[in-house]
């Protein structure tokens, strides 16, 4: 199975941060694709992604409209976008994935 990480977040990370999360999670199922989120909400970040688990998807997706630390994504397929983007967009986000139209992120660009 396709995997693929997310990072959600927003500045007041209480409704948006965790409805991004699950509206790409259940696309993702959909779509025969595992989506791993990251949420940093207001109590923090929950769902670390583990290295293992970036190592083995095929791009990250992050919908924030915060600062996200991407630097462990170097050399991954990475879109960024806002969190309502990313609400309203998750089905595009992971086609975009899926078919490879992310740039590969280079944290020293």
């Amino acid at each position: 199975m396709l995997k693929i990480v997310a990072v959600t977040a927003c500045p007041t990370g209480i409704a948006h941060t965790y409805m991004a999360a699950e509206v790409l999670e259940s696309e993702g199922r959909k779509l025969g694709v595992e989506v791993i989120v990251e949420t940093n909400g207001s109590i923090g970040v929950e769902n670390r992604l583990k290295e293992k688990d970036i190592k083995e998807s095929i791009a990250v997706i992050i919908a924030a409209d915060i600062r996200v630390e991407k630097a462990r994504f170097q050399g991954k397929p990475l879109k960024e976008a806002t969190i309502t983007f990313g609400i309203h967009h998750a089905k595009e986000l992971i086609l975009g994935a899926i078919e490879g139209r992310f740039e590969i992120y280079d944290h020293r660009d």
